[in-house]
């Protein structure tokens, strides 16, 4: 990172025309367990188990600060103008390599709205202005078409596919590789 930019040590508030995108609170705990707990969300992320509990929940949400404070990652809670938690977002950083990595999650009756892509734009911007990243990266599961659609909205190119990449649930899985650089954006 240059000198002309300051490293921020929490997650910044920002807003889009219908969401809210805000730090996680304990708060949040049981209606990230309620939205997260779906299977369907474990099926199509790699890092959320199932079932979720509220321990799950509060330690994940635990980690926030932290990670923040150091400026590895900052990860925000998609609400929309209500208040009403619907989704969560994170931007992990190496901002020694002036780099990210996303990674979502919608609540399952928030799905086909286009909010993550709402979401993923103000992010993304925040991260090129604000951390004076050159490159934005994401990982997703080949066959997750939700997800790949969001980030070709997004204008991320496919840089590769990796065959049997992760293992989830005892399963090997196929993960494409996806990238917007700042030039790009």
């Amino acid at each position: 990172m240059d000198s002309t930019h300051t490293i921020p040590n929490r997650v910044p508030t920002l807003e889009t025309e219908r969401l809210t995108l805000r730090a996680f609170t304990l708060e949040d705990a049981p209606r990230v367990t309620e939205l997260a707990g779906d299977k369907r969300i474990s099926d199509s992320t790699l890092l959320i188990p199932y079932p979720y509990t509220l321990e799950d929940a509060l330690s994940w949400i635990n980690t926030h600060s932290d990670r923040a404070a150091r400026g590895q990652g900052y990860s925000f809670a998609l609400t929309l103008k209500t208040g009403e938690l619907v989704g969560g977002f994170g931007l992990n950083t190496n901002l020694e390599h002036a780099r990210a990595e996303i990674g979502y999650w919608l609540g399952v009756p928030y799905w086909n709205q286009d909010y993550i892509t709402e979401a993923a734009r103000a992010i993304l911007n925040w991260g090129f202005e604000t951390l004076a990243l050159e490159r934005i990266q994401a990982h997703v599961f080949a066959g997750n078409t939700g997800s790949i659609r969001v980030q070709e909205k997004l204008g991320m190119t496919l840089e590769g596919k990796m065959k049997k990449y992760y293992r989830k649930d005892g399963a090997f899985l196929d993960a494409e590789l996806r990238s917007v650089l700042l030039e790009d954006w």
